[in-house]
């Protein structure tokens, strides 16, 4: 066992793992952070993305020992300071972003992600972003949406495919 210890959300948090320990089950396991989904522990559908260190990673790809001393944060950390939904959160609620909502925070995340690099974005800029994020209700159409409207453009346009 090693112990870890990483800042998650703002606060300090430590726990023993065995070093197969994956980030995604230290969140969930260890410390009940459970909205980062499991959904297919290849990296292929992206339920799981957290950032690290301010860059968005697919947590069941990454080992808990390698994000020692690191600072995380996950989808639990993404409300407002009053608990108010963040203006990703409330885009993805107004312009009907989700439907079962399993990949939901990991959409979530990436569109963070996004944004922090690409504040306005295209369309097509953030249907390629997303193309590590499999949602199978959707159709991707209004999680398309709710990030352009997250951006503070227009929706109107956006085309559905």
């Amino acid at each position: 066992m090693t112990k870890v210890t990483m800042t998650v959300n703002g606060k300090e948090m430590s726990g023993d793992v065995e070093g197969r320990t994956l980030l995604s089950g230290f969140l969930r396991d260890d410390l009940g952070l459970t909205g980062t989904h499991i959904g297919c522990d290849t990296s292929q559908c992206g339920a799981c993305v957290v950032h690290v260190n301010g860059v968005a990673v697919k947590s069941c790809a990454m080992f808990a020992s390698e994000a020692d001393g690191a600072e995380i944060s996950t989808i639990e950390g993404q409300a407002n300071a009053d608990g108010s939904l963040n203006v990703i959160q409330q885009a993805f609620q107004d312009h009907h972003g989700l439907q079962c909502g399993f990949c939901t925070p990991g959409m979530v995340m990436s569109a963070a992600a996004l944004l922090k690099e690409n504040p306005k974005p295209t369309e097509q800029e953030v249907r390629d972003y997303l193309e590590g994020n499999i949602c199978r209700c959707t159709g991707y159409h209004n999680i398309v949406k709710s990030i352009m409207a997250a951006s503070g453009q227009d929706v109107g346009a956006i085309a559905a495919e």
